[in-house]
């Protein structure tokens, strides 16, 4: 669905109207912060005694309630006022978090703005829906709540977050709920239990996930292909240690951005401080600077799969889609300064060649430095803008201008992150080419140019998958567990219509691994119909069913769940068939 300008601030007003229920059902609550988001809003409260999902029915009710009054002739709809700090802290007396937020405006020379609607009055800097009735009762719904720290900084108030989801009217709602249900039935955590792909133990940790046999299977084949796609493009594959000195990440920049995300190490045989690997890049930075190198070396491409860790808070994970072991694809282009836009093209042709076979659809966005906030980004503000011009001139050629997103940098460059959507609907951010000029001058990386002279080496970031663990995840949810032939762990489940033809079963299960397909043949303990009805459940690509005449002539009668009932075939041709299709990655 097509989303308007003004669905932001009709968001925006949801969430003023959700805060003047709380506050006329819970006088004694607090209304901290309200933000539109994607899809909604929500607002972050301190309630005097804790409320249930239970309670939100009777909140939306109330705001539907009051809704029809700030829509009456006589209401007012988001008068705004300047007011100095001591009549803000005034109108929020016994609020220490509104205070707060005074102080903070102060502190910045803003305006202290007071808005009105009815009268429910909340500190905002404006951005409201226009007019009463842009606000449709039936085009909203609560949908959960959450804990959310003040600020979301764990050392303080653990609040309670409210969201919502709001459009412009009943048809848009309607559609997105709809989706959110079909969300609900492909939970990858619900169909990771379900088809055993991957584990969680408590013993282990939180964020820490086990993959079973299949589930490494699903991984085996994911990073395989980005494996051949790579190497296929002249990419060498190296291999670094999980630990290293915190020297290394304070030298390239890490240390002072993502110092409370890293684990720490300390030896019990060293005063040496390490941490656990938390990106891969300087490692790789250390293997390149090795040896000297000219301008014939370059460009040098180095792959590298291997598992990171990042201290993430407990309350974030989930899943696989927020994890504290991560393992990257990631990969580290050194090359010159006239090789920069030829380099991200061959990453960029990996990118789209898997997203292609996966059926994702991908859409590049641009994401920029933000110049008021030079502090937050290495290196000065005329190679970010040559840094990011080159980035844009590269996405200029496919035909259609990239959005770009304002302040979104990685702290060492500017990055083109791509954004698929999956089979229902919802938006990822997937891979990302991110160029760097910033790590390469931190460790004095230099070549060789035709004259003889040192110039420096510049470095891309590329990451195909971005996150195996969280990839899987998004990958159930968008195939709903029915992967594609040649990801699926198993790609054929063998059923004899009886114990008598197990013998048989197993003969055509030895030719199948034996050509490469992995297989499996089911116990015939139960009846052929319900035996059926679990290989679907387990979302098996191809069921083969063998029985008298299927002995007889040396066939199967085979079954899949893009196309049905297939005519028999022989053993062979079968084979053929699901190798074709294989190598095709067909979906």
């Amino acid at each position: 669905m097509k989303e308007s300008k003004n669905l932001e601030a009709i968001r925006h007003s949801f969430a003023h109207l959700l805060a003047a229920a709380v506050k006329d059902l819970y006088p004694n609550a607090k209304p901290t912060l309200g933000p539109a988001i994607e899809n909604g809003f929500y607002y972050d409260f301190d309630f005097a005694s804790p409320i249930s999902e239970a309670d939100l029915g009777a909140i939306e009710g109330k705001m539907k309630a009051i809704l029809k009054s700030w829509q009456s002739k006589n209401a007012d709809w988001f008068k705004g006022k300047t007011v100095s700090a001591k009549k803000a802290k005034d109108a929020f007396k016994g609020n220490e978090y509104k205070k707060e937020l005074i102080e903070e405006i102060k502190s910045r020379k803003e305006k202290i703005t007071l808005y009105k609607t009815g009268d429910f009055i909340d500190l905002c800097r404006g951005g409201h829906a226009n007019k009463p009735f842009d606000l449709k009762e039936n085009a909203f719904k609560l949908t959960s709540l959450a804990g959310a720290y003040w600020r979301g900084d764990e050392k303080n108030t653990m609040l309670t977050r409210i969201y919502g989801v709001a459009f412009e009217n009943k048809k848009d709602l309607d559609a997105h709920l709809a989706m959110l249900e079909e969300a609900k039935a492909r939970d990858h955590r619900k169909l990771g239990a379900e088809l055993d792909l991957f584990v969680s133990s408590e013993i282990v940790g939180a964020g820490l996930p086990l993959f079973t046999p299949k589930g490494t299977i699903l991984r085996s084949e994911l990073e395989g292909y980005t494996k051949a796609l790579r190497q296929k493009a002249g990419f060498e594959y190296v291999w670094t240690p999980h630990i290293a000195k915190d020297e290394l990440y304070k030298k390239s920049g890490h240390w002072d951005k993502f110092e409370d995300d890293i684990f720490h190490v300390q030896s019990k045989k060293t005063d040496i401080g390490f941490i656990i690997k938390p990106m891969n890049c300087p490692h790789h930075i250390q293997i390149f600077a090795n040896t000297p190198k000219s301008y014939k070396d370059l460009p040098i491409r180095y792959a590298d799969t291997s598992t990171v860790y990042r201290d993430e808070n407990t309350g974030q994970l989930q899943g696989l889609t927020r994890v504290r072991s991560i393992t990257q694809d990631d990969s580290h282009v050194f090359c010159r300064k006239d090789q920069i836009k030829s380099e991200a093209k061959i990453s960029q042709g990996i990118i789209k060649e898997l997203y292609k076979n996966l059926a994702i659809e991908i859409k590049p966005t641009l994401s920029t430095h933000d110049p008021s906030q030079m502090k937050k980004y290495l290196g000065d503000k005329k190679l970010w803008a040559w840094a990011e011009k080159e980035l844009r001139s590269l996405l200029a050629e496919n035909g259609k201008k990239a959005e770009e997103i304002k302040g979104e940098a990685a702290f060492y460059g500017p990055k083109i992150d791509y954004i698929g959507t999956d089979s229902i609907g919802r938006k990822h951010q997937l891979a990302t080419i991110q160029l760097d000029f910033n790590q390469p001058k931190r460790f004095n990386l230099e070549y060789i140019n035709e004259k003889g002279k040192k110039e420096d080496v510049f470095m891309l970031h590329v990451a195909v998958l971005g996150s195996t663990e969280r990839f899987i995840g998004i990958l159930i949810e968008h195939f709903a567990g029915k992967f594609p032939l040649w990801l699926s762990p198993v790609q054929a489940r063998i059923l004899a219509v009886s114990d008598k033809f197990q013998k048989y079963g197993r003969q055509v299960l030895d030719e199948l691994k034996e050509a490469g397909i992995r297989a499996e043949l089911a116990e015939a303990n139960e009846s052929l119909g319900k035996r059926i009805r679990q290989a679907k459940n387990d979302r098996i690509p191809y069921i083969l069913v063998v029985g008298e005449n299927e002995q007889s002539a040396g066939t199967v009668s085979p079954e899949n769940f893009r196309d049905g009932k297939l005519k028999e075939m022989k053993v062979t041709l079968l084979i053929k068939k699901l190798q074709k299709e294989i190598k095709e990655k067909k979906i």
